[in-house]
């Protein structure tokens, strides 16, 4: 881990009823915690290092100050793209990390703290929770700029919340706040801006408890549903559990563990 993706994101370990995780807090305040390139290769370092820690199974990501992110950093969009080559390696890499966080092992949440905006948003979207404070202002603001969303924004919003409502959100670049984005289902869950770590841990406790490759293996099936047709989904779900049930140890403790009445012993196998 270098110096520098530990400066640009701090990296705080949590315990909740016996889960463990990682929060990473985006550590430039100042400018409302900007997804430059720097940082965004952060986040992938401090990702992987978490990915590898056996006890870890949860990330939650939040910024510090008044901000989740208000999205990129527009002073060094001008030099990126006069570069198209530079440009390029950010959108893969920003994409990358949102691949991470959506398709990745761990349980992931955005814990928004305050404006999350354009980028942020992307970020946001990639993770399997987005809970929010009730100062929470959210949106994509990109169009307010002349920017477009490169990492995937477009794309999991109209997944997310419908064609429809996503035209209003993308096309209009309004900021809702936390009830809006629930209402819209855009938020898992809004907390008192004092109670929201708490209850997002919380969340993330009540997940971390199950079986690893189980959940690894649920985001599997739920990217499915994003990404293909019914009848290859259908196809495809069927082949997976077959392999995860007749394959892994945990499909079979899970099983023991209930007709035995007593807690789940999950290797992650």
């Amino acid at each position: 881990m270098s110096a520098m993706a530990s400066t640009l994101v701090q990296s705080e370990p949590w315990e909740r009823d016996g889960v463990h995780g990682v929060l990473l807090r985006l550590n430039r305040a100042d400018l409302r915690n900007p997804l430059d390139h720097d940082t965004v290769r952060a986040l992938l370092d401090h990702l992987a290092e978490a990915e590898r820690a056996p006890a870890v199974r949860a990330v939650v990501i939040t910024g510090s100050g008044t901000a989740f992110s208000a999205g990129g950093d527009l002073r060094k969009y001008l030099e990126l793209y006069e570069d198209r080559a530079r440009f390029s390696a950010f959108l893969s890499d920003f994409a990358l990390l949102c691949e991470r966080l959506e398709r990745g092992p761990l349980v992931t949440c955005a814990m928004v703290n305050g404006a999350c905006v354009a980028g942020g948003l992307e970020v946001a979207l990639a993770c399997d929770f987005i809970t929010a404070g009730r100062s929470a202002r959210i949106g994509d603001g990109h169009l307010g700029t002349g920017q477009l969303p490169g990492a995937g924004g477009s794309q999991r919003l109209c997944r997310a919340i419908g064609l429809q409502k996503a035209k209003e959100v993308l096309l209009t670049g309004r900021l809702y706040d936390a009830e809006q984005a629930e209402a819209m289902g855009l938020v898992n869950l809004v907390a008192d801006d004092e109670e929201l770590e708490r209850s997002t841990l919380e969340l993330l406790a009540s997940c971390g408890r199950h079986s690893s490759l189980g959940y690894a293996t649920m985001k599997q099936l739920i990217h499915l549903a994003e990404t293909t047709d019914l009848d290859t989904g259908l196809r495809r779900e069927q082949k997976i559990v077959e392999d995860y049930a007749t394959t892994s140890h945990d499909a079979r403790e899970g099983l023991h563990a209930f007709l035995e009445r007593r807690p789940a012993r999950f290797t992650g196998a």
